[in-house]
């Protein structure tokens, strides 16, 4: 007999922000202004972590309710960057070695940057990176740290949705970018307990839809690694949501929505000219929905997650001419 798995709630996340407060930013809300002085939407800054993105919400939070006899033994996880990234840097503050699977398709940037935190680096092809922490955690003892499908990681992650509904009263619409649906879960269940009225969207890329694919049909879907490594959004190239993420997702979610790699690198130079803020593909996506016009403005304020800024300059050069 099968049983639904327990949701993330409003205390779980309050506590998850209390126990972060010191490592993680509390990150700004930030207007977009278009050229013709229209504010379409408000960004909420989550580039402006220390490691570059959100994930260090999630990551700091994990490593916070290792025991100590767990710490001792370290951690592992795998990753396309940002997660790996925010796992090092966290390990890092909480004095715990760690070690980051990361495929041979991750940013040199995000490679490199994990690198910097300290962590142990092994670079596997896309389609082995969960076996081969999988099999480091039953060799070394170390603790796995998942980058969504985890109650910690997600609880974490939602301290964006509850710093969102602090921050803006007016609150209409909430956009959130998804991959594994780690930030999507959190957010969305701290902004319906907070706010039950605000609507929560969750974009992903069209070449990385198996969120939307699996909307539709009523039930999770799973994509080939080499159909979801197409979108110049390298952060969002899971193969599907989680389980317990799919979950929040069907309690929490009231659409879901893609966009096209024209409309992502699109918005990811206007977010740099219209917010001052630097974005990476992925941490445009969510914006993308407004300013391409597949989400139409409700009553109230609208909020994009700006989930990430690792960028490499060049990328960066390249959209803003």
């Amino acid at each position: 007999m099968s049983t639904s798995p327990r949701l993330v709630t409003l205390p779980d996340i309050e506590r998850a922000a209390e126990s972060i407060a010191a490592t993680c930013l509390r990150t700004p809300v930030v207007p977009l202004v278009r050229e013709d002085g229209q504010i379409p939407l408000w960004l909420k800054a989550e580039s402006l972590q220390p490691t570059g993105a959100f994930k260090l919400r999630g990551a700091t939070y994990a490593i916070a309710r290792l025991d100590a006899a767990e710490r001792r033994r370290g951690v592992v996880s795998h990753s396309s960057g940002n997660h790996a990234q925010a796992v090092a840097y966290a390990a890092r503050v909480a004095g715990v070695r760690a070690t980051i699977v990361i495929p041979d398709t991750a940013p040199s940037l995000k490679v490199e940057a994990t690198r910097r935190w300290g962590a142990e680096i092994v670079v596997v092809p896309p389609a082995d990176r969960l076996a081969r922490a999988e099999k480091i955690a039953a060799e070394t003892g170390a603790v796995l740290i998942p980058p969504y499908d985890d109650r910690e990681v997600i609880a974490g992650q939602g301290t964006v949705g509850l710093e969102i509904a602090e921050q803006v009263p007016d609150l209409g619409t909430v956009l959130v970018p998804v991959s594994g649906g780690g930030l999507v879960s959190g957010t969305a269940a701290a902004v319906k307990a907070l706010r039950p009225d605000v609507r929560v969207v969750a974009v992903e890329p069209e070449l990385a839809g198996d969120l939307a694919e699996g909307w539709a049909a009523g039930e999770r879907r799973v994509w080939s690694v080499a159909d979801t490594s197409r979108t110049v959004a390298d952060g969002l190239r899971t193969d599907s949501v989680g389980v317990l993420n799919w979950a929040h997702i069907q309690a929490f979610v009231d659409d879901v929505v893609t966009v096209t790699e024209e409309e992502i690198l699109a918005a990811t130079g206007e977010i740099v000219r219209g917010a001052r803020l630097v974005v990476e593909p992925s941490g445009a996506v969510a914006a993308a929905a407004v300013l391409a016009g597949t989400v139409a403005p409700t009553r109230g304020t609208t909020v994009a997650i700006a989930s990430g800024g690792n960028v490499a300059p060049e990328t960066l050069a390249r959209l803003l001419v």
